[in-house]
C-alpha cells in the first residue's frame, strides 16, 4: 500500500519545500488542497503529472521511491536542477516566476524563407527548443544562425528569437531580412528616410555591408531580433 506520509516526504524532498505554503506554491493550488489530500490520505494523481510537466519527476519515483527520480522525455527534456536526491532544488516560492515555465517551440532554418507560412517556401523546421514563457510568444518565431555575419556579438549556431510584429525598422537595430537567392539574414539596419537605398550592416567585418532599396525594405524585413542563445 503506498504510505501518503511517505509520498509527501519524497514530494518535498525533490522541491526543497518545508511547508505546506510553500508546496501549494509549486504545485500552484490552495494551501487547502493540501489540507484535503493529507486529510483522505491521497495524493491527487495531477499533482503528479505536473511535477512531472515542470521538473521531470518519475511518477513511479514520487508514489512508491522506485526507479530514477528524473525522467527523461521524447522531447528532450532533462531537468538540471538537481544531481540527485536531497540536493537543493532552490526556494520554491522561485518557481511561480515565469521565467521557470518554458513551452517546446519550433527552431527554423533560415534557408527558403517566406513570410507566407503556407507558401511552398516556408521555413524548415530544423528542430525544438525549450524556451522561457516570456520570450515565446505566438509572435516570436525562433531560427538557427548559419552565418559567421553577425560574430562576435551573435555567433554561428546561436538560436535567434525573430518578433514578427516589430517590422517597423528603428535605425541601427537588429532584424532579419528576407534575401533574394540567399535566405534569411541577419543585420543592423540603417533606414533612408530620403528614399534610395538603406544599408544593411554585418557585425564581422569581413561581411561587407549590403544595400536594399528602402521602398522594398518593409517587405523584406520579416522580424526583429529580440533574443538570442549563443553557444561557445
Amino acid at each position: 500500500m503506498i504510505s501518503f506520509a511517505d509520498t509527501y516526504r519524497r514530494i518535498q524532498l525533490a522541491t526543497n519545500t518545508r511547508t505546506q505554503s510553500e508546496l501549494a506554491q509549486v504545485l500552484e493550488v490552495c494551501q487547502s488542497s493540501i489540507s484535503d489530500a493529507k486529510r483522505r490520505n491521497s495524493i491527487p494523481s495531477d499533482w503528479c503529472i505536473k511535477l512531472f510537466e515542470r521538473f521531470g519527476l518519475n511518477p513511479d519515483w514520487i508514489k512508491k521511491g522506485s526507479g530514477p527520480m528524473y525522467l527523461r522525455t521524447e522531447a528532450g527534456y532533462a531537468p538540471t536542477d538537481s544531481s540527485g536526491p536531497g540536493a537543493s532544488m532552490g526556494e520554491a516560492s522561485l518557481y511561480g516566476d515565469p521565467n521557470a515555465k518554458s513551452r517546446v517551440v519550433n527552431v527554423f532554418s533560415m534557408q527558403s524563407w517566406s513570410a507566407d507560412d503556407a507558401d511552398k517556401a516556408a521555413p524548415r523546421i530544423v528542430g525544438k527548443l525549450s524556451v522561457p514563457l516570456p520570450l515565446s510568444g505566438t509572435d516570436i518565431k525562433v531560427i538557427l544562425l548559419d552565418s559567421t555575419g553577425m560574430e562576435p556579438l551573435i555567433r554561428k549556431g546561436a538560436f535567434i528569437g525573430l518578433d514578427t510584429v516589430q517590422k517597423q525598422v528603428i535605425s541601427g537595430e537588429l532584424y532579419a531580412v528576407n534575401l533574394p537567392y540567399e535566405g534569411l539574414a541577419i543585420k543592423r539596419i540603417f533606414p533612408n528616410s530620403a528614399g534610395g537605398e538603406s544599408i544593411l550592416q554585418a557585425e564581422n567585418p569581413q561581411h561587407p555591408d549590403m544595400k536594399l532599396p528602402t521602398e522594398t525594405l518593409g517587405e523584406a524585413v520579416i522580424g526583429r531580433v529580440v533574443w538570442s542563445i549563443n553557444i561557445y
